[in-house]
């Protein structure tokens, strides 16, 4: 029999119907039994978070700093096997799998220091006599709802500041890729978190997450996702009057002027466009490139793209390892099929690849004589498949990379000093990358976007304290 993986409610294991979470790169691989939660078993779960909310949003800092330090120790420790565990049921490959475990640990690194250096003003009124103290607290139960393609970063940068504000959660990982969730969830109960304190309800959203979405205890929801469901979060959200933060899709361009330097650029672009299978939010899908450089650099991007090696996550030989599952397939396969119909001209890749395992293998695909109006040029694709717009110079290269509803990552080649920096100043992004891929950010700073790509206070470093605290001021008289 398989182990059943349950869910955590109020400091107990519950369990319930299981599904089995297989291995995109070999559907023979079932990594594990995964109990789904029921409608009752989130609201017991929303129940225990709020009573146990009073006592561990009066707890020592050294009791948070120690819990978040122990479970950062002990994540890092096992990088190996929880990297592993990751390749397997996301389908990165082993090195990208560690990479993120690696990142999970340095997050709770982090706020377990942030748990120690809480911090306020105190200021004079304009008052005689008076004093003002300007002090944090947190918001309460906080709902977590995290996707499937990053399965321990994201649920990582979300529960660690939570729980270092002093807030008590409940999280809702993607229904496809629960295991990562559930061995944070558990090296965190181990490392002695009072029970109710953190919460796990594994299973559907239209179950787990709309039961979340419809409680007036959740106190605030921070989602990550796509932006149908973040809309729906949204609105869910102003009804009962509670705080929310929703990341969502991204179009992300890259820009590559005729300054830039051929092998930087043509990397830079591989990276952002085609590790992780294309599926990170961050990934650029658009790459704006001007006249002088573009037919050199479709033709070097054209050759990297078709030696890219695709196959199992866990093989060391592996660069782009399997799309996550049958839907997504579909849905890159799809828009490959509609990037052609629209007159865009297929120069690499494109097509399923045949391996030793049963998986859902996909060669990285890339489009030239593409424009920005076409449909793979408009919508998140989420895969790995990547369009060339050819631009006259760096003004509408600007103007199209702009040109979109999303406003997450936005990337840049060139050698000008000039050039690189009006685009970090114009380009309309949360995050811009100059000389790097657009994918690939730092734990320790703020992440986040505009226009259709986010809303709400920005995630990681310090500035996660904007959502997951309140602030509080307060004047005294004295004598």
């Amino acid at each position: 029999m398989t182990e059943l993986f349950k869910n955590l409610i109020d400091g107990e294991w519950v369990g319930g119907e299981g599904v089995e979470n297989v291995n995109p790169s070999n559907l023979k691989d079932v990594v594990g039994v995964y109990a789904r939660a029921t409608v009752e078993d989130t609201q017991r779960a929303i129940a225990a978070a709020k009573a146990a909310f009073p006592a561990w949003s009066r707890s020592g800092i050294l009791e948070r700093h120690a819990i978040l330090r122990k479970t950062a120790d002990e994540i890092l420790a096992r990088k190996q096997e929880l990297g592993e565990l990751l390749s397997r049921e996301e389908g990165k490959t082993l090195p990208e799998g560690i990479g993120e475990v690696t990142r999970a640990g340095q997050i709770f690194d982090f706020f377990a220091g942030e748990a120690l250096r809480l911090s306020g003003e105190v200021l004079p009124s304009v008052r005689p006599g008076v004093g003002v103290e300007i002090t944090r607290e947190p918001v309460g139960v906080i709902g977590l709802i995290t996707p499937w393609n990053f399965p321990i970063a994201i649920p990582s940068w979300k529960i660690a500041p939570a729980l270092c504000y002093g807030n008590t959660v409940v999280i809702k990982p993607a229904d496809l890729v629960p295991a990562s969730t559930w061995a944070i969830v558990d090296i965190l109960q181990r490392a002695g978190l009072p029970k109710g304190v953190l919460n796990l309800v594994m299973g559907k959203g239209s179950v787990v997450g709309q039961t979340m979405l419809e409680s007036p205890d959740v106190d605030a929801i921070s989602f990550t996702g796509s932006v149908g469901t973040g809309r729906r979060v949204a609105e869910a959200s102003v009804k009962v009057g509670r705080k929310y933060q929703l990341e969502m899709g991204g179009k992300n361009p890259t820009v590559v002027l005729d300054d830039a330097d051929l092998k930087v650029a043509v990397e830079s672009v591989a990276q952002s466009a085609f590790f992780s299978t294309g599926q990170r939010c961050t990934a650029s899908s658009r790459v704006i490139v001007t006249e002088g450089i573009h037919d050199r650099f479709v033709e070097a991007l054209a050759e990297r793209t078709r030696g890219l090696r695709v196959g199992d996550a866990l093989d060391k030989n592996t660069e782009i390892g399997p799309v996550v599952d049958p839907s997504q397939l579909k849905q890159d396969t799809d828009y490959i099929e509609i990037g052609q119909q629209e007159g865009a001209k297929l120069v690499a890749g494109g097509e399923r690849v045949s391996k030793d395992t049963d998986g859902y293998f996909l060669q990285p695909a890339l489009f030239t004589e593409a424009t920005n109006s076409m449909r793979i040029a408009r919508e998140e694709i989420f895969g790995p498949v990547a369009a060339v717009i050819r631009v006259k110079d760096y003004e509408e290269a600007l103007a199209v990379a702009n040109d979109t509803e999303f406003g997450l990552s936005a990337g840049i080649v060139t050698t000008s000093l000039k050039y690189a920096t009006h685009f970090k100043r114009n380009a309309e992004a949360g995050m811009v990358m100059v000389n790097v891929p657009t994918a690939g950010v730092d734990f320790h700073v703020p992440f986040g976007g505009r226009k259709g790509s986010s809303f709400g206070p920005r995630e990681q470093g310090r500035y996660a304290q904007e959502f997951f605290t309140l602030v509080k001021t307060a004047y005294t008289a004295a004598g």
